[in-house]
């Protein structure tokens, strides 16, 4: 009788000898191993268990420095490596025209100045200083060209009291303009329209700026001429600032600052060599300006009116603007009382060159000087 064993009794057995299979080759592969590394390594002498010990000390001393030093080196070779590709770059790829730094070449010149007077608007500044250079074209601009007065400032003024002097003025070159006349402390539009202007005149001068009680007892003189580029606004080119003042020195004439420093010494010193011309003035007198030639008596006179301030642009001048102006100010400052600049009420004080060929033209010699 044949038998026929179960699906369950092969599946068991077929288990059996999967696991015999692989039992038997794992004990194969670990036999094979401990013959290789047996093979491999070499027989350790014997030794007594405390040179044993002690010669694995300084294995492992020996093998922590080597390994110390072949982690040092590693390092070096890295940083030498990433400081030679940074530097790579930099030798390979030169820089721009746009990108390198353009040198300039300096020289001292010690026997010129550095200091420029600009012949358009008198202003001395630093040339090479960004900072004057930017100061004297704003400046220059103004001078020449003046400043604007429009429509925000007509309509202002009729709130800030400004009063029209005189309409239809004509100047020497055909031109019509207006005269206007306002408080110096007026606030406002206006009044930042007069500062900027007065800082132009200043600058022009090199005057300083005209303290609060002085603008308070001042009146501002304005010469307005149409624009040629918009006929709805119309340029500043004259200014005068009229002052209430109380008293002045009359100037002295030519003639009297001659007769007051021609009185000499003898021409010979006591051991008889020559002796130079002595000046020995005989009335003192204030000097204004020495180099003009200006100058005053000493006793103050009664004077009611000065004049601190006269400004014309450049563009605009001879042109009898400055003239109209003062003449404007004599007539209206003083309200029903006329000032005769010929009986010397009208005083200037300390006048520049420009302004003292005025006064004299003006006023025939007779206009007073003044201190502020």
């Amino acid at each position: 009788m044949k038998l026929v064993p179960s699906s369950r009794f092969l599946l068991e057995w077929s288990t059996v000898h999967r696991l015999v299979t692989s039992s038997r080759q794992c004990s194969k592969f670990v036999t094979v191993m401990k013959r290789t590394y047996s093979a491999r390594s070499k027989p350790a002498p014997t030794l007594s268990p405390s040179s044993t010990n002690k010669r694995k000390a300084d294995d492992d001393e020996s093998d922590i420095e080597n390994h110390v030093r072949l982690l040092t080196q590693k390092k070096k070779q890295r940083f030498a490596l990433i400081a030679s590709k940074a530097k790579a770059p930099a030798a390979s790829c030169p820089l721009k025209p746009s990108q390198q730094k353009t040198l300039t070449q300096l020289h001292f010149v010690l026997d010129s100045s550095v200091l420029r007077a600009c012949t358009l608007c008198g202003l001395s500044y630093t040339r090479g200083a960004p900072d004057d250079e930017a100061l004297h074209r704003s400046h220059c601009g103004r001078v020449q060209r003046g400043m604007e007065w429009g429509r925000e400032e007509q309509r202002e003024s009729l709130k800030a009291g400004v009063t029209e002097i005189s309409a239809n003025v004509r100047i020497k070159n055909g031109t019509c303009g207006r005269i206007i006349c306002f408080p110096a402390n007026i606030g406002g539009r206006i009044g930042s329209k007069l500062a900027n202007l007065l800082e132009t005149i200043n600058l022009t001068l090199t005057s300083p700026p005209l303290t609060k009680p002085v603008l308070d007892n001042s009146k501002a003189y304005v010469f307005l001429i149409p624009s040629q580029t918009n006929s709805y606004r119309e340029k500043i080119v004259g200014c005068v600032i009229a002052q209430r003042i109380s008293t002045a020195m009359a100037i002295a004439t030519l003639e009297e600052t001659a007769a007051a420093g021609t009185h000499h010494s003898d021409n010979t010193s006591p051991d008889g060599s020559p002796k130079s011309l002595i000046a020995k003035p005989m009335t003192p007198l204030v000097a204004v300006d020495a180099a003009s030639g200006l100058f005053c008596y000493p006793k103050p006179l009664s004077t009611p009116l000065g004049i601190p301030r006269l400004f014309v642009s450049s563009s605009h001048r001879r042109q009898g603007i400055a003239t109209r102006l003062l003449t404007a100010a004599a007539e209206t400052f003083i309200h029903g009382c006329p000032l005769d600049p010929l009986k010397g009420e009208v005083a200037f004080s300390q006048p520049t060159e420009g302004g003292n060929a005025v006064m004299k033209s003006w006023g025939k010699g007779f206009v007073r000087i003044y201190e502020e």
